[in-house]
């Protein structure tokens, strides 16, 4: 077939077709004639090239006006991804990733550091605080060395740089548009750095081990029909189910967005209720006078910086997620307003769930109890709810599976924006054309999670990768200081509070972390 000057050729393959974006068909604009290459049997369709640059359009210009993000969504020819997120599939989006297996499994790493039930209880209140209001350490060294600018506040901080940069890739995307600039060579390097951090290692990695988890809490009710069952066929068939979960998730994530969106959403409230459901059982044993553990208050606390800092950071990893909706920015309705609601409501419930089921846990089970339970949720559910305690198992089951439905949501995208930018395989940045999911990234992502489920024990690999998240959202805080100064006339629908006024208590944590 041939073609002409401005709109390449259209096929489609085996009745799939996938559309290459924008910032990859730019590189081949100068070309008369184009030769569509067959990339795993599937042809591609480069689409016509729209006037003026795209990324722009939806990063600069349309920030300098107050009307919507969306606006300029109407004016970008060609097919790109549908913005099919309202603010309540953006809420559960966090909850879901914030939300897994360890507030279940083993929530007793916090006490265990803490040594007391009132510490610990601290801990976890102000873990909540910190990541919506408080400040890394790396954003913190350079104000306190006197570089006198606004203090961007954890996951607000998030919220003001998705509104900033509306594009999928949160910390990927903001270090791209922060750094990129700076040096031919270092200045890519962050973006370059996180992205195959995140998409090769720990994200794929850590969606197989909650699909581990899943498989285990799945069999788990079973236990007591399987006592004939070996041990290595047992794990055997834990694998497999994983397997088959992994599979199912991953064709929910190729299918569709508003696929995804139903499923995320019953997900979701299945572990709220499951919450529910530990937090009212704490509460009638509390009704009934059973307050002799809570009475202890903060007998024992520790006193050693060093188990504060890991109580601390026990705390903080479990609110891990609250980025969840800056990954998807290019997918959310109204992301100017989304993104900071989302934020400011899905990270306070969690707070307060999580505390209240801490509580729930101490007002039944000793400090020793926790310590040593392999599932602390299905210990407290044998002694509370008798008949019922299956009802544990089954909430921790579906909460891992909808978290990990979420986190492979979120990193697919990541690695679209990754492909789209040249940091990784253009083939990424394709987009089913129908669909309109980066079904290559699905592919990809379901491709090395399997790899990760078959490889076993890769606990270590991610405490290794995960020490480098906290440091990209340093990284982050730093972007935005670093674009208040670069894009000041970017119009900003939300904006961080100047002058936080937390800086002793920011002193603490990084005298904390040194320790």
């Amino acid at each position: 077939s041939s073609v002409d000057e401005d709109i390449c050729l259209e096929e489609c393959c085996h009745g799939l077709c996938f559309v290459r974006s924008y910032e990859v068909f730019k590189k081949t604009e100068k070309k008369k004639r184009c030769k569509l290459p067959l990339i795993l049997g599937l042809e591609i369709q480069f689409q016509k090239k729209p006037r003026g640059n795209p990324m722009k359009t939806i990063a600069g210009d349309s920030l300098n006006a107050p009307p919507s993000i969306m606006e300029s969504d109407k004016n970008q020819e060609g097919v790109h991804l549908k913005r099919e997120l309202g603010l309540f599939s953006a809420v559960n989006l966090i909850i879901g990733v914030m939300i897994g297996s360890g507030i279940f499994v083993s929530p007793a790493s916090a006490l265990e550091r803490s040594g007391s039930v009132g510490l610990c209880l601290i801990v976890w209140a102000v873990c909540g605080v910190i990541s919506l209001l408080e400040l890394p350490a790396v954003e913190l060294f350079i104000l306190l060395t006197s570089l006198d600018c606004a203090c961007p506040s954890g996951a607000l901080a998030f919220a003001e740089l998705g509104t900033v940069v509306p594009r999928s890739g949160a910390e990927y995307a903001y270090f791209v548009e922060a750094y990129g600039d700076l040096h031919p060579y270092w200045g890519p390097l962050p973006s370059f750095t996180c992205v195959w951090v995140y998409v090769m290692i720990l994200r794929p990695a850590e969606v197989a081990v909650i699909i581990l988890t899943f498989s285990e809490y799945v069999c788990q009710p079973f236990y007591p029909y399987m006592t004939h069952v070996p041990p290595e066929t047992m794990d055997h068939l834990k694998k497999l189910i994983a397997l088959l979960a992994l599979g199912l998730m991953t064709y929910i994530n190729f299918m569709s967005v508003k696929l995804f969106v139903r499923v995320q959403n019953v997900f979701t409230g299945c572990k709220l209720l499951a919450c529910v459901i530990v937090i009212l059982g704490g509460i009638y044993e509390l009704c009934i006078g059973n307050v002799n553990n809570l009475s202890q208050g903060f007998e024992g606390s520790s006193t050693s910086a060093k188990d504060i800092a890991l109580a601390f950071y026990s705390g903080l990893w479990a609110y891990d997620g609250w980025s969840a909706c800056t990954v998807v920015t290019e997918e959310l309705k109204r992301p100017e307003r989304n993104i900071p609601l989302s934020i400011l409501i899905a990270v306070p419930v969690v707070t307060g769930l999580y505390f209240m089921m801490n509580v729930a846990y101490m007002t039944v089970l000793t400090i020793p109890e926790m310590i040593a339970a392999p599932a602390v949720a299905v210990l407290f559910g044998d002694k509370v709810l008798g008949p019922m305690s299956f009802v544990i198992p089954l909430g921790v089951a579906l909460s891992t599976f909808g978290c990990a439905l979420s986190v492979q949501f979120g990193v697919t995208r990541l690695l679209y924006v990754a492909g789209r930018e040249g940091h990784m395989l253009e083939m990424f940045s394709f987009i089913h054309m129908r669909r309109l999911t980066p079904a290559p990234a699905v592919a990809m992502q379901g491709v090395l999670t399997l790899l990760f489920i078959v490889a076993g024990n890769i606990t270590a690999l991610i405490d290794f990768a995960s020490f480098l998240v906290w440091f990209f959202y340093g990284l982050a805080m730093v972007a935005l200081i670093v674009m208040r100064k670069t894009k000041r006339n970017i119009h900003r629908p939300y904006q961080v509070l100047q002058g936080c006024g937390c800086r002793e208590m920011n002193l603490i944590f990084v005298w904390v972390g040194v320790e």
